[in-house]
């Protein structure tokens, strides 16, 4: 197990003005910000990043949504970081989120769902190093 996840506030998040009330609600639940960065991504690093999805129906879709803003990138450690933060974002589809998670509060539909979160310990590794060099990182 892990200590540390993966998060991408996404567009709709940055565009809707609710960037400062979720880093807050994460901070608030224990974690620690480890990196942080507010970026836009390229057509090119949106593709890679979901390449797993590449043969979906919604991978075009998808890859337009996350490159149609700024997204906020930000690598988080607490203890059970992973299953945590998932419990916190709340279900996928934003109906379906308990109340008072990241979902239920801030996201609009399962299109636009407000956050990304790892859902292993391994993507988090994967998806960490993918967004952040070890010179971004700090305890």
């Amino acid at each position: 197990m892990s200590n540390i996840t993966f998060t991408i506030l996404k567009p709709d998040s940055i565009r809707n003005g609710n960037t400062g009330a979720i880093l807050d609600k994460i901070v608030k639940s224990g974690f620690k910000i480890k990196a942080m960065k507010f970026t836009k991504m390229t057509d090119e690093k949106a593709s890679s990043f979901y390449s797993i999805h590449s043969e979906r129906p919604f991978f075009k879709d998808l890859v337009g949504y996350m490159t149609s803003g700024p997204i906020v990138a930000a690598i988080l450690e607490k203890e059970n970081a992973v299953n945590d933060f998932r419990e916190l974002i709340g279900s996928t589809n934003p109906e379906e989120a308990k109340e008072g998670t990241i979902r239920n509060m801030f996201a609009k539909s399962i299109s636009e769902n407000a956050i990304h979160g790892s859902d292993s310990d391994e993507n988090a590794k994967i998806e960490c190093e993918f967004h952040f060099s070890p010179d971004e990182i700090f305890n």
